[in-house]
């Protein structure tokens, strides 16, 4: 009888996955029935961006956390595809920082070429995934959207990869009840013109606190404040920007912080995170970590250690994204095709720990870095994942730590980092990012289309 396997989200992690099935089918394999799940009616996860909020139009809680004007706060060098490098999407080098709807077409662009929609059930949502009856394989309930029928199939492994961006941590500050302007979680921000000469505050102290908060000021909001719980950023903000320690609470617009400073604030933006949520699976089956670097539980981030024929793609705290995906797919291909033999449980369970072992005694991001590359080179070990330059992307990484360390308005403005995948350097954007407004595909890479584009 022909295995199933069920992937369960077609965002980056679960066409990650579909593609590296797709390469083993294409070098020869004997490829099992694939069926991916997806809530959204068309693929991309985050990347799907809508301007919903709340809710969808079937009454789901909305997945993206997508943003109109993102652009890439990493260099596009060390996310690259090492089947798939963006020279061969766009026909040629493009500059390192690419928005939002560049990369979305670069991610759709590779899973077009293998043509992976058929696998996927589009507006299908998840209901529940539980151990069979009688131990063999995993039944799975999902509701189709559309007709709101709910069917229950059997499939004999399950990967999960809906990513862990989704449900957001709201934390509650006095007075939030009594504020008379808006509040939103970043997972509801989607346009910084929104808060055009507004005085804002943003809580939070991470990557889109840092973004949000520079895009808002950018698109020509008043004063931005910015509040940290442990530690400042510490850049060298522009002009009508400031970090202040944390909020204390509100009485009315005037925000109180905790170092007996005030400011009148007009609308609260929170960055204060997200949490991993399954609601759909039994809790035998479900993965309970907080934003970590190895969570626990997954045998080489992926396997789920009481049983591995269930898997998780993407559940990592995160400086290296499609790359990691990537890898990590591969792996979790090559367990399902019996390729590779996994150690008993013991065995599985010293590895994770001595791993989490190494991640507490990590200091700063240039030690998380060369973790999470370290984890990467030993996925790879484990398949035929292409070969790239892993040693090279943590040069890229830490150059750009220190790109953003001299210059935060200016880091996405560098000219010259090395595909590890073509050995082509990158060139200079025609515009600078502070200045750039219009960040549409035609006007960042004006008449180099892309080989492939989506609607």
């Amino acid at each position: 009888m022909t295995q199933r396997v069920a992937i369960i989200g077609a965002g980056p992690c679960g066409l990650a996955q579909l593609n590296a099935f797709e390469q083993a089918r294409e070098a020869g394999a004997d490829v099992p029935e694939l069926v991916c799940f997806e809530k959204q009616d068309d693929w991309g996860g985050l990347w799907n961006y809508s301007w919903r909020t709340g809710l969808d139009e079937h009454g789901e809680p909305v997945h993206g956390s997508m943003y109109r004007y993102l652009w890439s706060n990493g260099p596009k060098e060390a996310l690259e595809f090492a089947d798939y490098p963006f020279e061969e999407h766009f026909g040629g080098p493009i500059p390192s920082f690419p928005p939002r709807e560049v990369l979305a077409d670069y991610i759709f662009g590779r899973a077009e070429k293998r043509d992976v929609r058929r696998h996927i059930r589009f507006s299908t949502a998840v209901r529940w995934v539980e151990r069979s009856a009688d131990g063999k394989g995993f039944s799975i309930t999902v509701e189709d959207l559309t007709t709101r029928e709910k069917t229950t199939e059997t499939f004999d492994h399950v990967i999960v990869a809906i990513g862990h961006f989704s449900v957001p941590n709201v934390p509650e500050f006095p007075g939030f009840d009594r504020f008379p302007g808006r509040i939103l979680h970043s997972h509801d921000f989607r346009d910084a013109v929104e808060f055009e000469n507004q005085r804002l505050l943003v809580v939070g102290s991470s990557y889109s606190a840092e973004d949000i908060a520079l895009q808002c000021r950018k698109y020509g909001s008043g004063p931005v404040t910015i509040s940290y719980r442990t530690a400042a950023m510490g850049f060298d903000w522009p002009e009508g920007m400031e970090e202040v320690p944390l909020l204390k609470g509100m009485d009315g617009k005037t925000a109180h912080f905790v170092d007996g400073s005030t400011r009148e604030i007009d609308a609260i933006v929170l960055c204060t995170g997200y949490q991993h949520q399954f609601p759909f699976m039994a809790d035998t089956l479900k993965l309970r970590t907080a934003n970590r670097l190895y969570p626990a539980d997954l045998y080489k981030g992926v396997f789920w250690l009481e049983d591995p024929d269930l898997m998780y793609l993407g559940m990592q705290d995160q400086y290296y994204t499609f790359t990691m995906f990537d890898t990590e797919a591969w792996v979790a291909r090559d367990y399902v095709l019996g390729r590779l033999a996994l150690p008993d449980r013991s065995e599985r369970a010293t590895d994770i720990a001595l791993w989490q072992q190494r991640e507490e005694r990590l200091d700063g991001a240039f030690d998380d870095i060369d973790f999470q590359a370290d984890h990467i080179a030993d996925l790879a070990s484990m398949t035929d994942y292409p070969a790239f330059d892993i040693d090279l992307t943590r040069d890229i990484f830490k150059a750009w730590e220190h790109h953003k360390d001299a210059n935060i308005l200016t880091y996405r403005d560098r000219a010259g980092f090395t595909s590890p995948c073509t050995g082509t350097a990158s060139p200079a954007h025609h515009t600078d990012w502070w200045v750039a407004l219009d960040d549409s595909m035609a006007t960042y890479v004006g008449e180099r289309a892309p080989a492939s584009r989506t609607g």
